[in-house]
């Protein structure tokens, strides 16, 4: 097991199994201090420090910080400036997380994880997604709180799960708006903002799940951190308990109403 945690770049081989003697090593949920201990690392679930480890070194995680007129694929039947340009550098065949609109910038997950890109694209998984929007006019308290109640769209309502205007960021020509929500919708900030009366004039995606921009420029890709990738892991394996859970159930009530049924 210290071979595998040091080849997935946990630690070195010595720390690893200094780790493992302290009792920091979870495998399948339970405690392992033996210092032979053999593992599958593509079935077996691993945690160092409460904090899942990805054990498959074939995988690759990278942030890009999407610039404005680049679409959101690796092949555009058009010819517009796509995402292959950020892509050449890495060995992995990568592909995007979701999608951002060409005009706008920001935060965008590249990966060869299949499993782990499903999950965070689907929006009924939840995750939440935070972009800052230069909007036209003067945002209002009252258009905070209306962010926050609920915008009625052409597909329904949809409420931001948080929303605020940026201090000192608001004059008369137009604000700065941070909002935070889990819809995957298409265009969905945008048509929130518009349909309040404060058209998006730039717009930002600053953060998706655990994963911020930070720093990074326009164009400049930098690959997750231990920390990060480790965050997403474990959101991926919450939402695979839950599934797994909703399933089961959902098989058991079958199983009881055929039960049922047979009786009668």
């Amino acid at each position: 097991m210290q071979k595998v945690l040091a080849a997935a770049g946990v630690a070195s081989r010595r720390v690893s199994e200094q780790y493992i003697v302290e009792g920091r090593v979870r495998v399948n949920g339970t405690v392992v201090r033996e210092l032979g201990r053999r593992i599958d690392p593509e079935n077996d679930l691993v945690e160092v420090n409460n904090v899942p480890v990805q054990l498959d070194t074939t995988k690759r995680y990278v942030v890009l910080n999407k610039p404005v007129g680049v679409v959101s694929t690796m092949a555009d039947e058009r010819g517009r400036a796509d995402l292959t340009q950020y892509t050449t550098g890495y060995e992995e065949r990568l592909f995007n997380v979701g999608r951002l609109d060409a005009e706008t910038s920001g935060l965008l997950i590249l990966t060869n994880d299949g499993d782990l890109a499903h999950m965070l694209a689907h929006p009924s998984f939840g995750v939440l997604k935070t972009y800052i929007a230069k909007v036209s006019g003067r945002v209002t308290a009252q258009d905070i709180a209306t962010l926050m109640r609920g915008v009625e769209l052409e597909d329904g309502v949809i409420a931001a799960d948080k929303a605020r205007l940026l201090a000192g960021q608001s004059t008369g020509d137009s604000s700065l708006v941070e909002l935070t929500l889990h819809s995957g919708k298409n265009r969905i900030v945008r048509r929130m903002l518009a349909a309040i009366g404060h058209p998006v004039l730039e717009l930002v995606r600053r953060q998706f799940g655990p994963v911020s921009l930070g720093t990074l420029r326009p164009g400049e890709t930098r690959e997750l951190t231990k920390v990060e990738l480790g965050e997403l892991l474990t959101i991926s394996r919450e939402v695979t308990k839950l599934d797994k859970a909703e399933r089961d159930a959902e098989r058991d009530s079958a199983r009881a109403a055929a039960a049922s049924e047979s009786s009668e």
